[in-house]
């Protein structure tokens, strides 16, 4: 079993920028209605457009309410400070800085620009 983590997004190119430029995802396959899948290593995120959804899907949040409450993304990075610096380098807003977690992972966290909430982690530093 592998994971795909599909994320529907209100600007499909904003979220693009974010996910290659500051977090160094690869485009795997672009589709015209505005799919977007992108890995790095073997971690796949796939970008859709939230206005493809049914108004009723579950996805949509209440008015002033985040996407994806209730849900932390981990990303398991070779280098957490290697990608820390990167993200600090794209002046890019953390929500906590590189902190060594009392079960002994090193790790991060930030908010996408729809935020979602990313914990980017690593065991070894």
């Amino acid at each position: 079993m592998k994971l795909q983590l599909e994320l529907f997004v209100e600007d499909v190119e904003r979220s693009l920028a974010f996910y290659t430029g500051v977090l160094g995802f690869e485009v795997l396959k672009r589709k015209e209605d505005g799919y977007i899948a992108l890995a790095q290593g073997e971690a796949v995120i796939a970008l859709n457009r939230r206005s493809t959804l049914d108004p009723t899907h579950p996805i949509h949040s209440r008015p002033g309410e985040p996407l994806g409450r209730g849900v932390e993304i981990a990303l398991m990075v070779e280098d957490v400070r290697a990608t820390y610096d990167r993200v600090a380098a794209r002046d890019w807003p953390r929500s906590t800085e590189l902190t060594l977690q009392p079960w002994g992972a090193w790790d991060f966290r930030i908010l996408d620009p729809d935020g979602y909430y990313l914990r980017i982690s690593s065991q070894d530093e």
